[in-house]
């Protein structure tokens, strides 16, 4: 499983996660599914969107990345819509699978994110997992 370095481990403040420490290995990866996201969502779980689209953004841009060590959780609110394969055909189980940021979809989404005084969500460069071990 890749791990992104640098990438923020969570959002800052709150116990949203962003990130996996380790792989899950007795059943695999969690499989990505798309999560319909509904208006009445709590003010919380919508900021924790925003922010997680923020760290993609600011960590891959528009290039295609791998899922690694990316929560399957938080990636599935976005998935599908604002985040999509990059690959066919795509495993939504792999920890290698390739997704990218669908830029269009993104930017309404999440104008927030990609306006010139863009929100800044607190992350903390200090904030990510370079302290574990790869075989973790």
């Amino acid at each position: 499983m890749l791990k992104h370095r640098g990438f923020p481990g969570r959002l800052p403040s709150t116990d949203f996660q962003f990130v996996i420490r380790r792989a899950v290995k007795k059943k695999g990866p969690t499989k990505i599914i798309r999560r319909e996201r509904f208006r009445d969502r709590n003010l919380a779980d919508r900021k924790a969107d925003a922010g997680f689209m923020a760290a993609l953004w600011a960590h891959f841009g528009e290039e295609p990345f791998v899922r690694g060590n990316l929560d399957a959780g938080r990636l599935s609110w976005l998935f599908g819509r604002e985040v999509v394969p990059a690959e066919d055909p795509f495993d939504p189980a792999s920890y290698d699978a390739l997704l990218k940021i669908n830029l269009k979809i993104a930017q309404a989404s999440f104008p927030q994110v990609f306006a010139e005084d863009a929100e800044d969500f607190g992350f903390d460069a200090d904030d990510d997992y370079d302290d574990l071990d790869e075989d973790e």
